[in-house]
């Protein structure tokens, strides 16, 4: 269907070569929902996109993923190509239903799973990114709660979906919409890969020194310990039993709780500050926080409690397992009294408590020490608890120098990636509703 004036909620009138389509008639095939198979299928054969690589990822790449048996019938019908768009058919809340996400990558067969509706759009007629910033934008969350379902969990039908009005720019419009936004959306998937690969290193240096004690090790083999001579001189030759185990001759044994203060500051109703920049656990993923609220003293939640300082580290108590853990590099930030705050004494042990407190091997420990049926969660305490092996102090300020700049580097680019956030998402709404012209938005993109 066409409206001959183009006029929709949330967006408003659209320029006059713009037309009001059904999502469906842009469609090759229309909408299919994903398959099921029994267990027994389950493990080997081609890859299968669930719900969490749907949430996980905007922007679908080739990650590891779990792994289905399929015939070639099954793939010809569930198979996944790049461009398509993948929808949440339900979720256990209702923003989750509808949310979408672009494949940009297709290393192998890949199938998707039951609880997942696929679009597929005819390259003809749309681009698959600019629809994919469409549903990712206001007009696309309204028009989800439009023809979401709420029974035991809240849905949407391939049907409904289809039926959905969109606007539709020209295609070499829709092309250069996409191209900007993408550019964006580029440069912060960069940086959010990039950080992963600059964390790794100072994670790799952390197992080996104070978990794995390599350097110790290396020299009780006679071996080369693979360290400049000042610093391999830094380690014994020797291990000595402790109540954590065998650590390096002359180092301690203890917890964070040494060398970290817990839960150090909190605003009281005295203190707290007229405004409020608020760190929530669902705001924050594996090392990063993905957004802030801002709030009025009298508006801003109970739980916005934890006074956080450059230096501290966060680690979700809830549902610990989920990751919501970071490192703070800024002042000013406000967190929920669902994380526990861990402050270092001194400057040189900042990045070694995040490190120990975050890693893998730690947040899988807290996550098997949760109790509770409906928010499963450990004490603060716990994560002050962790076992550590405590060097002496040249070896920590060694390994805070090295450690330190990666760090920053982290910083520098959360904090552009935050800029250019902030950048797509108010430029987002102004180009799908086609209020800034596309020269406009290339100057302010550029």
């Amino acid at each position: 269907m066409t409206d001959p004036n183009p006029a929709l909620p949330v967006l408003g009138t659209l320029p006059s070569s713009w037309r009001i389509v059904s999502f469906g008639s842009v469609l090759l095939g229309g909408t299919r929902n994903g398959i099921y198979k029994p267990k027994q299928h389950h493990g080997s054969g081609a890859k299968i996109v669930n719900m969490g690589e749907l949430f996980a990822h905007r922007r679908l790449h080739a990650v590891a993923m779990k792994r289905l048996q399929v015939t070639p019938d099954e793939l010809g019908r569930f198979g996944l190509q790049e461009g398509d768009l993948i929808f949440a058919r339900r979720s256990l809340v209702a923003e989750g239903a509808g949310k979408c996400s672009l494949v940009c990558e297709v290393d192998e067969p890949t199938v998707f799973e039951s609880s997942i509706i696929r679009a597929r759009p005819n390259p003809e007629t749309a681009d698959s990114a600019f629809l994919f910033y469409l549903f990712s934008s206001a007009y696309g969350s309204h028009a989800m709660s439009a023809i979401t379902r709420q029974v035991a969990v809240a849905g949407i039908t391939g049907r409904d979906l289809a039926a959905l009005l969109i606007p539709l720019p020209p295609l070499t419009e829709q092309h250069r919409i996409a191209r900007i936004l993408g550019a964006l959306e580029d440069k912060i998937e960069l940086n959010r890969r990039m950080n992963h690969t600059l964390e790794a290193i100072p994670r790799a240096i952390f197992r080996s020194w104070f978990v794995d004690f390599d350097p110790v090790r290396k020299k009780m083999e006679g071996g080369e310990v693979g360290l400049p001579a000042d610093l391999a001189a830094l380690f014994p030759a020797s291990l000595d039993d402790s109540e954590i185990g065998p650590v390096p001759a002359a180092w301690e044994s203890g917890s964070l709780a040494d060398v970290a203060a817990l839960n150090s500051e909190t605003w009281s109703k005295s203190t707290r500050p007229d405004v409020l920049q608020y760190v929530d656990l669902s705001n924050t993923k594996w090392g990063r926080i993905e957004a802030r609220t801002t709030y009025a003293r009298r508006d801003a939640p109970s739980r916005a409690q934890r006074v956080l300082r450059s230096g501290d580290t966060i680690v979700g108590t809830v549902r610990p397992g989920n990751g919501s853990y970071a490192y703070i590099s800024e002042d000013g930030l406000t967190g929920s009294t669902g994380f526990a705050s861990v402050r270092p004494f001194e400057a040189n042990y900042r990045e070694f408590v995040y490190l120990a407190a975050t890693a893998p091997d730690n947040i899988a420990s807290l996550a098997l020490l949760a109790d509770g049926a409906a928010y499963p969660a450990v004490r603060s305490e716990a994560v002050t608890a962790t076992p550590v092996a405590l060097a002496p102090h040249d070896v920590m300020a060694r390994f805070a120098q090295i450690s330190a700049p990666l760090f920053e580097r982290m910083a520098y680019n959360n904090r552009e990636s935050d800029l250019l956030t902030t950048l797509r998402d108010g430029l987002r709404p102004r180009l799908i509703s086609g209020q800034l012209t596309m020269q406009g938005a290339e100057r302010v993109a550029q």
